[in-house]
């Protein structure tokens, strides 16, 4: 079995798609649908033909472009059980622990509400790829919308066990702004430092941050480090609990 190829795409102001092929099956399928010119220009580009449209949630810069991508492809559509808004155009439904293939290997929904209610991540176990949606990004984490700090702390901790060397897609390059602000919180973490600076380089560049390694935000995402001591001391909640820090942290990160 042939490693699955990742092309990842911006549209928008700062979200990413990603096409995921596999050269055995000639199977493809695409990470969220929020603007289909970009998708089938993407699918041009690498001469791919789309077989599986993978949504993680319901807001309109991951579904806007669904209907026109399905229609101009014929591609099964897989997404949220219907929690908080239901999606039009569904072929499929996944929640907490279900499974299903993609070209010849099992794929695993991720329950992970908070910035929606709905939100699923799905994971390539066998070829160690994450795509985290709204809910993990590079050094960040989803704004709650529609959920708390502790649904969302919850569904972090799912992602955390993951193998460290998954690669973490997420849907927004925020990962500049991120650093920022974990740098203000965590100011004495050598990673982080480090990691700051090469991000710096990259978007001098005009080159993504994006995708990212899962050992490398359990190392310098603040909301993955809530039980690290110095950043605790940092924040002066040493001895408050996990909801309370993670709460703490997301609302600064909402004013920064």
């Amino acid at each position: 079995m042939s490693k699955l190829e990742c092309f990842q795409f911006p549209y928008g102001g700062d979200n990413y798609g990603v096409l995921v092929h596999d050269a055995d099956t000639g199977q493809t399928a695409c990470i969220d649908a929020g603007h289909a010119q970009a998708a089938l220009d993407a699918l041009d580009k690498q001469g791919w033909s789309l077989t599986h449209l993978l949504i993680t949630h319901h807001h309109g810069d991951h579904t806007a472009g669904l209907a026109a991508i399905k229609s101009a492809t014929g591609c099964q559509v897989t997404g949220p059980e219907p929690v908080s808004t239901a999606i039009a155009g569904l072929d499929q439904f996944v929640s907490q622990g279900s499974e299903f293939e993609f070209a010849g290997r099992a794929v695993k929904a991720i329950h992970t509400p908070g910035h929606t209610k709905d939100m699923i991540n799905y994971y390539f176990a066998d070829d160690e790829l994450v795509f985290t949606g709204d809910t993990l990004f590079s050094m960040g984490c989803g704004r709650l919308f529609e959920g708390d700090a502790a649904m969302m702390l919850e569904s972090v901790a799912k992602l955390k066990v993951l193998p460290p060397e998954t690669l973490v897609y997420c849907a927004h390059e925020y990962t500049a702004t991120n650093a920022r602000f974990a740098l203000d919180v965590d100011p004495s973490n050598a990673a982080l430092q480090a990691r700051a600076a090469e991000v710096t380089k990259l978007r001098d560049q005009g080159l993504a941050t994006v995708p990212t390694k899962l050992q490398l935000e359990l190392e310098t995402n603040p909301f993955l480090r809530i039980d690290n001591s110095e950043l605790r001391q940092a924040l002066g909640m040493p001895d408050a609990d996990e909801v309370a820090v993670f709460a703490e942290l997301r609302e600064r990160r909402n004013q920064y």
